[in-house]
């Protein structure tokens, strides 16, 4: 089983760049990216925070991170989309949230 550190260092990883590239979104965009820089800073937030916890607790922020992840994913392609972000970052940040995902799963779906 993956371990718990793993997915949130991977998770600070992934916003990070996320964070970065949002920063750089022209003036037309800037809503966009504001809410792409809060799911991106959700994500390892909520993993850290369910850590902590047990029991629902646990299962209900693990479960917020998850869905901040995929947030991400519709905020980052569509600034690429759009051309406000460089696309191949794009992709590796879209690669990186895409894992967290996964190993959020496992963490919150153990015996799957």
């Amino acid at each position: 089983m993956t371990s718990r550190l793993d997915v949130h260092t991977l998770a600070l990883e992934a916003a990070g760049v996320a964070i970065r590239l949002a920063m750089k979104v022209p003036a037309p965009l800037k809503p966009v990216a504001d809410q792409a820089i809060r799911s991106a800073a959700s994500v390892p937030a909520n993993l850290a925070e369910g850590h902590s916890r047990t029991g629902r607790d646990r299962t209900h922020l693990w479960r917020i991170a998850y869905g901040s992840a995929k947030e991400v994913d519709i905020h980052l392609t569509l600034l690429a989309a759009a051309g406000a972000i460089n696309r191949s970052q794009a992709d590796e940040a879209l690669e990186s949230f895409d894992r967290v995902r996964a190993m959020t799963w496992r963490l919150l779906h153990p015996a799957d």
